[in-house]
């Protein structure tokens, strides 16, 4: 049986965030069993409670891409390194990271095989087989798969040598078709992480120094984590025809001639799981958005022995009409274990609603539900239970949001020099919108003095700043910076 002295104890298990956000984040997926290093440096083992979050985002994620005419397909993990060699920029971009393999069945392979880092060289080599006419046109693929780059520094979920993801890889008639499925896609990226996951992003243009490795242009959606660095939570890349020529993707046109397909690749990853936790956990552990929860209430029946049989019999019973109305729930009726202690285990693992059935409760027809984002508690009659609970988890869902994005706009500053952008990051946290001429320098120059990147040129920046914060030239874009993981 577990103490009141246990209980107690339970939460001093998990690092404060203001102490050391670093160590707060390892104790906090630690103790939610949420993965597991496994014996090959950078890799983890994704445990259920961490996979069946990935499985909603990708159920969630994959009806999206469908409603836009998008299907799924699946390319070999080995790609050819003859295949990186004809679009130099991609090769440069990845070579660093690439782990080959150059042995099988005990004999040297003619040609190394690279362990896809990312698959448009794989996409190129076969959409050039598959396409021949503007008929064939657009093309519109999706793969979920897992890729493998070698980071020399790895933290779990957010950057690991191994980890999972969907890319979208298209090919289209011209530029104006292509950019607009590139914006698309960007699109519905900002919209599923705010509204499913409860992350508000800033949208926008990387720089050239920060874009895709043979992309023309790159987008992106940043977010903030509560220590004040950003995660790029996800990527839209026009390709232009740079990987057409590479790979001959040509077709026929509607005059019959020869023209080479215009390209376009996005993705995101399980990058999106260390996001989530980063963005939303607390002292106390988890916070889990309600749809993206694997389980979104848990029910705890309490009481002595003697009506123990009753009150789980009305547990089960309202377990189901919850069950029946498509709200994922889950009963925790053990009795070797306090209700104190399952109380702080599933504040701990971040379920959205507890709810609580004891001998009181069934004399008057009620039940009490309490909010993980606010520790608030709630008496709602039993025949209401299921129009209660499916309330309160769209309250929770919008609270989370809000509460998000008053942080990131409370750690959002505006500066005109590099001065001002080094006394904001040294005594807070947070992203900085600051003039830029354009120069590579003086973007290089920010980074060597303040540890800071250029996040993305956002759409709709707060401001429009004037000046460089480096040269004080005129600046050509306002940009957002930020350390990042």
């Amino acid at each position: 049986m577990v103490t009141l002295a246990d209980e107690k104890q339970f939460v001093k298990e998990i690092t404060p965030q203001h102490e050391d956000f670093s160590k707060w984040y390892l104790d906090v997926i630690k103790k939610a069993d949420l993965m597991s290093y496994s014996p090959v440096r950078g890799c983890i083992v994704f445990k259920p409670e961490s996979y069946e979050i990935w499985e909603n985002i990708q159920r969630e994620l994959d009806a999206r891409f469908k409603e836009t005419g998008h299907r799924n397909a699946y390319f070999p993990l080995f790609i050819p390194e003859s295949f990186f060699q004809k679009e130099k920029d991609h090769i440069e971009g990845f070579n660093p990271e690439l782990p080959w393999v150059t042995e099988a069945a005990g004999e040297k392979l003619e040609e190394r095989l690279a362990i896809r880092p990312t698959s448009e060289t794989m996409f190129g080599h076969m959409y050039a087989e598959w396409i021949n006419s503007y008929r064939d046109l657009p093309m519109l693929i999706n793969q979920w798969a897992n890729v493998v780059r070698w980071e020399k520094r790895t933290l779990p979920f957010l950057r690991t040598s191994e980890f999972l993801w969907q890319e979208g890889h298209t090919a289209h008639e011209d530029e104006a078709d292509a950019r607009k499925e590139t914006m698309q896609m960007l699109e519905i990226y900002r919209d599923f992480v705010e509204n499913f996951l409860a992350i508000p992003v800033i949208v926008g243009q990387k720089t050239a120094s920060e874009r895709f490795a043979g992309a023309v242009d790159t987008y992106s959606i940043e977010a903030m984590m509560k220590d004040g660095k950003a995660v790029q939570a996800g990527t839209s890349h026009y390709l232009g025809t740079k990987f057409a020529v590479a790979f001959d993707i040509k077709y026929l046109d509607r005059e019959n001639h020869h023209q080479f397909a215009h390209t376009t690749s996005w993705g995101v990853s399980t990058r999106l799981i260390g996001a989530l936790i980063m963005v939303h956990g607390d002292d106390r552990g988890l916070v889990i958005p309600p749809k993206v929860a694997p389980t979104q209430i848990v029910m705890i029946p309490i009481g002595p022995p003697k009506s123990r049989e009753l009150v789980i019999g009305k547990t089960n019973e309202l377990f189901a009409q919850l069950k029946q109305a498509g709200i994922r729930v889950k009963t925790d009726d053990r009795s070797d274990v306090t209700p104190g202690w399952k109380f702080n285990e599933y504040e701990m693992r971040g379920i959205p609603i507890r709810a609580e059935l004891g001998p009181r409760d069934m004399e008057n027809g009620q039940i009490v539900l309490v909010s993980r984002i606010s520790g608030e508690k709630k008496i709602v009659l039993q025949e209401n239970l299921v129009h209660e609970v499916q309330q309160m988890l769209v309250e929770i869902q919008k609270d989370m949001f809000a509460k998000a994005k008053q942080f990131r706009d409370e750690n959002y500053s505006s500066v005109d020099t590099l001065e001002q952008m080094n006394q904001f990051l040294e005594k807070r946290r947070g992203f900085v919108l600051a003039g830029w001429c354009g120069s590579a320098a003086c973007e290089a120059q920010v980074k060597e003095e303040t540890g800071a990147t250029s996040r993305n040129i956002p759409f709709s920046p707060a401001e429009h700043k004037t000046h460089c914060l480096v040269c004080g030239e005129a600046s050509e874009h306002s940009v957002i910076f930020g350390r990042a993981y």
